[in-house]
């Protein structure tokens, strides 16, 4: 019987010891303790924060144990920082790329997860280029808040002053801009349309982008070609031949000339719309969709998504915040902010709402588009020091070649071998 009560008092000793060392956590009456709000980083690039807040303070409304830190960043070396301190383990969880960059950022990426967005749904929201732009091999790597390309912004004044409209093809445009262009003995006073060079047309990659994808029979992989030499010639004719001159080398640069209405006829993104209200407020302009060929129908598509880390300790969190950025409620909330202090917001990138701007004399045009856009690396302003900016540089020299008197299918052996060498580089 002693041995019996030693034993209990000596098991009593020890689960008391027990129960007051580690009891507080182990209790069955305590009650676990609540968990912190789950937080992440988002980096944008052209947004101020007060016009973002207002989007991310709904979706916390709606997810209170999200907690969101926005940041905006500079466009400077944007791509090599983020890459950077991504791979170190020290960027942000959402950020934002250009629609041409998946082939340098996809091993920094995290895919949707497929219950937070699959690939049909996507590809019911948004216009074919957006697939195209962030779904590789059934994963989404982007989704864009936005939709913005080339179109066409011409000077109504001038425009109306030689009885013409809106030109739908090219021909219709060479004839408006070669009436529109007016010279004397110096050269060219007021220009019907800015093409030809890669010096002084800003976005000019652009819209050799452009011609190139409306060019039937056009291959990337192989551009030493006769169809593209026809490109090469019919670009760099608005500054060589008499015919259809429209454009000199010695003119300042395209932007500078339209807002100070001695251009007729001016191809740009979007968001030139705002700096042009800047730079004249009393400028009459409108903006219409690309000229197409008859053979082939396309515009031209560079705008930006917003991407999830491969290294982000949230990724499903983060992954449906972003599908939130991209819904309806959000691009509008988005576009009201921004309407507040510009002449609009970023165009919408839901085909649900391309009807709310079709009739917008400036969005209307970059929306409108939105079916027949496509996208290849030759995007301007994307300062990425990298797939753009580098097969940019072929098609500069092979440009300057042809206005220097070389045959466009002797400059364009040389541009082949850098096309080739860059998508080697870069595309994985």
């Amino acid at each position: 019987m002693k041995k019996i009560i030693i034993i209990v008092l000596s098991l009593s000793v020890v689960l008391g010891f027990l129960f007051w060392k580690f009891g507080p956590s182990i209790s069955l009456f305590n009650k676990p303790k609540p968990e912190g709000p789950t937080t992440l980083t988002y980096w944008g690039l052209w947004e101020d924060g007060n016009l973002i807040k207002p989007v991310i303070a709904e979706y916390q409304k709606q997810h209170p144990n999200i907690s969101i830190t926005y940041e905006r960043k500079s466009s400077v070396n944007y791509r090599t920082r983020a890459q950077a301190q991504i791979r170190e383990g020290v960027g942000p969880d959402i950020f934002r790329i250009h629609n041409s960059w998946l082939p340098m950022f996809q091993s920094d990426l995290a895919s949707a997860p497929q219950e937070v967005f699959s690939t049909d749904e996507y590809k019911r929201m948004f216009y074919p280029v957006a697939s195209e732009s962030f779904i590789k091999g059934d994963q989404i790597y982007g989704a864009p808040m936005e939709i913005d390309g080339l179109a066409l912004f011409y000077n109504e004044e001038m425009l109306a002053a030689i009885g013409g409209k809106p030109p739908k093809n090219w021909q219709e445009f060479i004839d408006y801009a070669t009436k529109m262009t007016v010279r004397d003995a110096t050269g060219i006073k007021t220009a019907g349309a800015a093409l030809g060079t890669a010096g002084n047309v800003d976005h000019w990659s652009d819209i050799l982008g452009l011609l190139l994808l409306q060019q039937p029979g056009v291959d990337f992989n192989n551009v030493a070609t006769p169809q593209v030499a026809e490109v090469i010639r019919f670009y760099t004719g608005f500054v060589t031949d008499p015919k259809k001159k429209t454009w000199d080398v010695n003119l300042p640069k395209s932007t500078d000339m339209f807002a100070a209405g001695r251009l007729g006829f001016y191809f740009a993104p979007s968001w030139k719309a705002h700096e042009l209200r800047v730079a004249n407020p009393g400028l009459k302009f409108k903006v219409a969709p690309a000229p197409q060929l008859s053979g082939k129908t396309a515009g031209w598509a560079t705008f930006w998504g917003e991407v999830v880390s491969s290294k982000s300790q949230n990724p499903t969190e983060a992954w449906k915040f972003v599908k939130y950025l991209v819904s309806a409620e959000a691009e509008k909330l988005a576009y009201q902010e921004a309407a507040k202090i510009r002449l609009f917001g970023e165009p919408y990138s839901l085909v649900s709402l391309q009807g709310e701007l079709a009739g917008d004399p400036v969005v209307g045009a970059f929306v409108s588009q939105g079916p027949i856009y496509k996208s290849w690396y030759l995007s301007s302003n994307t300062f990425d020091g990298g797939i753009n900016d580098e097969m940019i540089k072929y098609w500069e020299d092979g440009i300057n070649a042809t206005l220097a008197g070389t045959d466009p299918m002797a400059a364009l052996q040389t541009v082949n071998q850098g096309v080739k060498q860059v998508l080697d580089k870069y595309k994985q």
